[in-house]
């Protein structure tokens, strides 16, 4: 009786944290659809008495919002791309090879996780203005092709396969390509899948380095175009910033309902092994 009282007691908390961080996507979905009198004089209405469309038809008229969603889609699926498979390459090699001060090399790329943005953003705006990609997404996604947070989570993935798996497989004379690719690839599915979509939706939420380079409104990710319509609209007309935002949130919010017995299963199996 008292554990089911612990229990209740606990889901109650849960489902009170969950209630306040519904309350700005509720927010948003429902002012997206009413009209501007109606927001201002009842904004905390969940169900707009006259629900309207005329903030997303004014979106897809003032903005060339197909354009912006395709650079987000384009700069979020090459740096997802790029740092699982670079993490998946990393990860391998500090799991299965043996080479010279391993272990330190290992703990200096994951201490670049706790190197803050501010710290390499001007060297990195330097590089991409030198290389003249700025006002490109290729200059967003250049400094984006690896990720420790990536290395870390498939190395602790790797290392619940048994090494006696690779070593059998190497007696063979397989190759550690045929072995990373056949092998455990397909071993660790879900954590190549839920790592991708870490990536994928922390990419598709970027604003601070897109801002640094992207200058030219066609080549806006959805996060610029937000802020954009906040700073020249948001202040009289916010019913058209609320349905920004949710067209914007819309691709990560189906990801992550899809994928997250897969994203935090492996979070779960990141502490198991050092």
């Amino acid at each position: 009786m008292k554990a089911d009282k612990q229990v209740i007691i606990w889901h109650g908390i849960l489902g009170l944290f969950t209630f306040f961080l519904l309350i700005p996507i509720v927010f948003a979905i429902s002012n997206s659809f009413k009209t501007l009198n109606e927001a201002y004089n009842n904004v905390f209405g969940i169900i707009p008495d006259n629900l309207t469309l005329e903030n997303y038809i004014h979106v897809f008229q003032r903005l060339p919002f197909l354009k912006i969603t395709l650079n987000t889609f384009i700069i979020a699926a090459v740096v997802t791309s790029c740092k699982t498979v670079t993490g998946l390459l990393a990860a391998y090699a500090f799991v299965y090879l043996s080479f010279r001060h391993k272990n330190l090399i290992y703990f200096s790329m994951l201490s670049t996780m706790f190197i803050p943005f501010t710290v390499t953003m001007i060297p990195n705006c330097l590089m991409i203005s030198r290389l003249g990609l700025s006002d490109h997404i290729a200059g967003v996604i250049l400094p984006q092709l690896a990720d420790a947070l990536g290395i870390f989570l498939l190395r602790q993935s790797m290392k619940t396969i048994p090494i006696s798996l690779i070593e059998s497989a190497r007696l063979e004379n397989i190759g550690h390509g045929r072995i990373l690719k056949d092998m455990i690839t397909p071993l660790i599915k879900p954590a190549v899948i839920s790592t991708g979509i870490i990536f994928f939706i922390n990419s598709w939420n970027e604003y601070v380095w897109p801002v640094l380079i992207l200058k030219s409104k066609e080549n806006y990710t959805l996060s610029l175009a937000l802020q954009m319509y906040i700073s020249s609209e948001g202040g009289t007309d916010f019913t058209i910033a609320m349905a920004v935002s949710v067209l914007t949130m819309i691709v990560p919010l189906i990801l992550y309902l899809l994928f997250q017995r897969y994203i935090i299963n492996t979070f779960a199996m990141s502490g198991m092994k050092g």
